[in-house]
Parts: structure tokens; C-alpha cells; sequence
């Protein structure tokens, strides 16, 4: 496949996804859609190079969903894996398998700080730990100089660990 039909298909992917974001979902989740399409279409061997675009489709937004909690009607917004399915006629157990692929191939879970939504990443409980000696302890528990040297980090998109020398 030529690197122009390529892109061609890459757009119209990431157009099923934003009409179903836009309808169903938010900004956010569009925005995080579009990020992981990108991402595929950087792959030496591109996931949706074959394949029916409306599975894909549903593949890309199965898998955000399944890391932020959006089959969960306790959190906003909410869809169903059947919203989904419904949305871009697709079988649930072909979307799944294609989402797993999606979600091993960027060793994405739960909290994943490039994929979770703003929400997501606000709530995540790690935000308030660090990690000192190899053990995980409050944020609070360390010097102020220490804390804010933790919370500079991690608005850059670092992470950091203390070694206290003995």
C-alpha cells in the first residue's frame, strides 16, 4: 500500500472516530483518539493497514474507553460497548480482539499518563505517593523542598525517586 492510500485511510479512521466522539463522547477523548491513530499509523507495520476501518474505528475507542473507565455509568461521560458496536456496526468480540492488539501494542492501562483523560489523570491515586528507597510513600511525608522538586518533575512529564544516602 502506497504511503498516500495509506494516509488516506489514516483520515478516514481518524473521521469515524471524532463523528463518534463528537456525538457520543468529548474533546478529550477525540484528542486522545486522534493521539493513538497517530501513533498506529507511525508503526513500521501499521495495525489498520488491512482491515475494515469501522472495526478499527471501534478498536481505537474500545480501547481508550476500556483504560478510562467509560463502560463505567458511575463516571462521565459513559458509553457502552454496545453504544460502540451500535455506532459503527461492528461484532463486540472482533472490536475487543482488535482493542487488546490496540492496548498491547502501547502497553496501555489503567492511569496510562499519555492515554488517560484529564479526569482521569487527576484522580490518579499514584499522584499524591513518590517513591523513596524503593518504597512508595506519601507526598506530604517528604521535605516541602522535595515535594516541589516532585510536582516541577511531573509537570514536564518526568517522574522522579528519592535515594536517601545512609
Amino acid at each position: 500500500m502506497s504511503k498516500n492510500n495509506l494516509k488516506e485511510r489514516q483520515q478516514k479512521l481518524q473521521e469515524l472516530v471524532h463523528s463518534f466522539c463528537h456525538e457520543k463522547l468529548d474533546q478529550d477523548y477525540s484528542q486522545l483518539c486522534e493521539k493513538l491513530i497517530s501513533k498506529m499509523g507511525r508503526k513500521r507495520d501499521v495495525p489498520f493497514k488491512h482491515g475494515q476501518l469501522n472495526i478499527w474505528a471501534a478498536a481505537v475507542v474500545h480501547a481508550i474507553g476500556s483504560i478510562n473507565f467509560l463502560f463505567d455509568k458511575s463516571f462521565e461521560p459513559y458509553a457502552s460497548v454496545s453504544d460502540i458496536n451500535n455506532f459503527f456496526g461492528t461484532s463486540g468480540s472482533t472490536v475487543s480482539q482488535k482493542s487488546k492488539k490496540i492496548k498491547d501494542m502501547f502497553r496501555m492501562g489503567y492511569y496510562d499518563s499519555e492515554f488517560s483523560t484529564g479526569m482521569m489523570n487527576q484522580s490518579n491515586p499514584l499522584n499524591n505517593m513518590v517513591m523513596v528507597d524503593g518504597f512508595i510513600v506519601p507526598l506530604d511525608s517528604i521535605p516541602e523542598e522535595y515535594q516541589q522538586m516532585v510536582k516541577e518533575a511531573r509537570a514536564q512529564g518526568r517522574d522522579i525517586e528519592f535515594r536517601m544516602d545512609r
